[in-house]
């Protein structure tokens, strides 16, 4: 029975409930896609764009066998979570994306990549309630899947006058 109490008593302290108008989002990288030296993109900025739109509660950068540990370890140190794939990364996104999609606590999707392979992924995630964003970078960013996501971000990857 004392246990009983102490259960009773901690589920005082965690939220059973969210409020209505916050908004979840699962962001998914497919990192070797959009972590080129070419489009120079932080990370840290794409959370602070994507976290305009909502809490950010999945962040996962999906990156394969070839990626150097020195990525690895900046990928961690700006808080996503490295997935490391031995094969086609698109795959383990796709598979990543689903794990979303059903997950009741998520409410958008977001993707970042450039790739038309995931527009069915996207129609999915609508058909299932999911909002769905997607960002990229020019060249190369799918016309079909910025206009068949809720909402698309178009990174500005030219360095400005300052950085370059």
């Amino acid at each position: 029975m004392r246990n009983l109490e102490k259960l009773s008593s901690f589920k005082q302290y965690i939220p059973l409930t969210r409020k209505s108008n916050e908004r979840n989002i699962g962001l998914l990288v497919d990192g070797p896609n959009m972590l080129r030296n070419e489009f120079h993109l932080d990370l840290e900025m794409i959370k602070e764009i994507v976290s305009e739109n909502g809490t950010i509660k999945v962040a996962k950068v999906l990156m394969n066998q070839y990626a150097s540990d020195k990525l690895i370890e900046a990928v961690v140190n700006q808080g996503f979570t490295p997935i490391i794939v031995a094969g086609d990364v698109d795959v383990q996104l796709a598979v990543e994306a689903f794990e979303l999609v059903y997950n009741p606590n998520i409410d958008v999707i977001a993707l970042m990549t450039r790739n038309a392979d995931f527009l069915p992924l996207i129609n999915i995630a609508k058909e299932n309630g999911k909002e769905t964003m997607v960002i990229g970078a020019e060249p190369g960013f799918s016309v079909a899947l910025k206009n068949s996501a809720d909402s698309a971000i178009v990174l500005n990857t030219q360095p400005t006058p300052e950085t370059a």
